[in-house]
């Protein structure tokens, strides 16, 4: 029955928004946040919780300490997109999903074929001297001889282009987001507990007709919600969507 009302609604918009979180890439085998084998949990060779490590001044304080947390749990090289991420490139393709929003830093959506993503934490694909802002890739990071990875112009640190605790989100792409959410007709939010702020506050811009939310466990969004659906982001979309 939800299914069948998620696959009428789909069928019937032409602006619908995807807003994403962890649980979109948990089924390429990245760990979410917050659940039980999530990055929080870890317990590991590390004196800090991953909280910490994960903050601006952290990074700027500890920088060895905070590259070798991020070398070993933030960057999964062999990572691939999975059914939610194709399906979603292919709705794309539709010309009925006008843009994807996402809280996640590994880059699959743009890998799966997405144009129109706005990457709300940024991404572990784009790093930057802090000197001479030259660019650098994942790989750079990862192969570094260093533990922290040095620019190989001028000597600099580099910083990867994901938003860490202390930090602000990029105004234009968080603008970009709120004026995509603002004019869909269809909102799914997928794979998000909606606890992350001021990300979660983005639902309060949506004005269109259907809020659908898909999500393995409950959020405090539910009661606002046209269709709520427990289950995995994946199955459900990749369910719902035929091409």
């Amino acid at each position: 029955m939800c299914y069948e009302l998620l696959k009428t609604i789909i069928k019937n918009s032409t602006n619908i928004v995807f807003f994403g979180g962890a649980g979109v890439s948990t089924e390429s085998s990245i760990p979410d946040f917050r659940s039980e084998n999530g990055l929080y949990k870890i317990k590991k060779d590390f004196k800090f919780s991953p909280e910490v490590i994960l903050s601006h001044s952290f990074f700027t304080n500890h920088t060895e300490d905070f590259y070798k947390f991020y070398k070993s749990n933030m960057i999964f090289a062999n990572a691939i997109p999975n059914d939610a991420h194709i399906v979603l490139a292919k709705l794309e393709e539709t010309k009925k999903l006008k843009a994807v929003i996402t809280q996640n830093i590994d880059g699959l959506h743009q890998m799966a074929g997405s144009k129109n993503v706005y990457e709300l934490h940024g991404s572990v694909h784009r790093n930057y001297c802090m000197k001479c802002n030259s660019f650098f890739d994942s790989k750079y990071i990862l192969n570094s001889k260093t533990i922290i990875p040095l620019c190989n112009k001028c000597g600099g640190i580099i910083k990867p282009d994901v938003v860490l605790y202390e930090e602000n989100l990029d105004m234009n792409i968080l603008e970009s987001s709120i004026k995509a959410i603002s004019i869909a007709d269809t909102l799914i939010v997928g794979g998000t507990s909606l606890v992350v702020y001021p990300a979660a506050n983005l639902i309060k811009y949506f004005r269109g007709s259907n809020l659908v939310l898909i999500n393995k466990s409950s959020t405090s969004y539910d009661t606002q919600a046209n269709l709520v659906i427990n289950d995995s982001i994946g199955k459900v979309l990749s369910s719902v969507c035929e091409f």
